[in-house]
């Protein structure tokens, strides 16, 4: 049988990709997001490779329209085995310049919408005692940057619901699984329709990833959901282990380079954000899994690679540190 699985956010970056992966492996995919343009096109991508597609066109931070979307998801293909929560929207500003509307519009779709998708996944999980849930995070979500005060705000929320959630189900001895996976600077067409109060068109810090190596993050913690965390990317592994270590000496850092690295060069997007209505073309071709980085973005990821597979990894660490061994006794003699 098929698997089911929902996606929010899925008519482009992470979500998109996501949904192909699914696609070619033949599962029934529910694409959730406003804009009903990207969502067709998602579900071409999901049919043409495979699986078989459902558009429910809904607005996560409305809770009854998400109940309505998974509603639809089990009366169209029976019960939901995978929910994924990947939807977002952000104000990059510094903080004064953020209104309280865009500041609660952003956190109710970044975090609430986790927390709307989360509850319409257990009330139908948990009577059948099993499904997944994986919530799509962010190194943001441990170790805040300047310019994305609702974002990460709304990424730390997101971390400590799901930590609290994981231990009633852990109360329970239920088979309802929740997991996060923490993402690194990815390659999405956010930076192209992000509300954006910069002087510069905003972009992700290098290292740069494409959405493929989230996506394929995503599938392997849905397939293993036993951990409480994956991470995705050496850039996430280190910003975290330094803001462990070193968390005043990171802000300091941050402070510095943080307005400047998270900058183009070059003139910021005319077109309107995407905060309060879907920007929901795709003629220019702002839906779609990648953005306007691919030529400044890894297609891989060797941490990444290395946490799905430790066996092999450590194999390969091995031989490698066996071979430079080998290399600095020839080099001696």
């Amino acid at each position: 049988m098929p698997q089911t699985v929902v996606i929010t956010g899925a008519s482009a970056g992470i979500g998109r990709a996501t949904a192909r992966m699914f696609a070619e492996r033949g599962a029934n995919v529910v694409l959730i997001a406003r804009g009903r343009a990207g969502l067709d096109s998602a579900a071409k991508d999901v049919e043409a490779l495979g699986g078989r597609p459902l558009v429910q066109v809904a607005d996560v931070a409305e809770a009854a329209q998400v109940e309505a979307a998974a509603d639809a998801a089990e009366q169209t293909f029976g019960p939901i085995d995978i929910w994924v929560n990947c939807a977002f929207s952000t104000v990059f500003a510094p903080f004064d310049e953020v209104t309280a509307e865009e500041f609660e519009r952003a956190t109710r779709v970044t975090y609430l919408g986790f927390v709307n998708g989360t509850r319409a996944a257990l009330q139908r999980m948990l009577p059948r005692d099993r499904g997944t849930i994986v919530q799509v995070g962010s190194a943001l979500g441990e170790r805040s940057v300047p310019l994305q005060s609702a974002y990460c705000g709304a990424k730390h929320a997101i971390n400590g619901f799901t930590s609290s959630l994981r231990t009633e189900l852990l109360h329970r001895k239920s088979n309802v699984h929740v997991t996060v996976v923490q993402m690194p600077a990815l390659n999405t067409p956010q930076f192209s329709w992000v509300s954006s109060k910069l002087p510069w068109h905003p972009q992700p810090v290098a290292p740069i990833y494409q959405p493929e190596v989230a996506a394929r993050g995503v599938l392997h913690a849905a397939d293993r959901p036993r951990r409480k965390q994956y991470y995705i990317g050496a850039s996430t592994v280190a910003t975290l282990w330094a803001n462990r270590l070193v968390p005043a000496l990171l802000d300091r850092y941050l402070a510095r380079t943080g307005f400047d690295s998270q900058q183009t060069d070059q003139r910021p997007p005319t077109g309107r954000s995407n905060l309060f209505e879907p920007v929901d073309r795709t003629e220019d071709g702002l839906h779609g899994a990648h953005g306007v980085f691919d030529d400044a973005s890894h297609g891989r990821s060797w941490q990444a690679a290395v946490s799905r597979h430790p066996v092999a990894g450590l194999s390969a660490l091995a031989s490698v540190a066996a071979a430079t061994a080998w290399l600095g006794r020839r080099a001696r003699h």
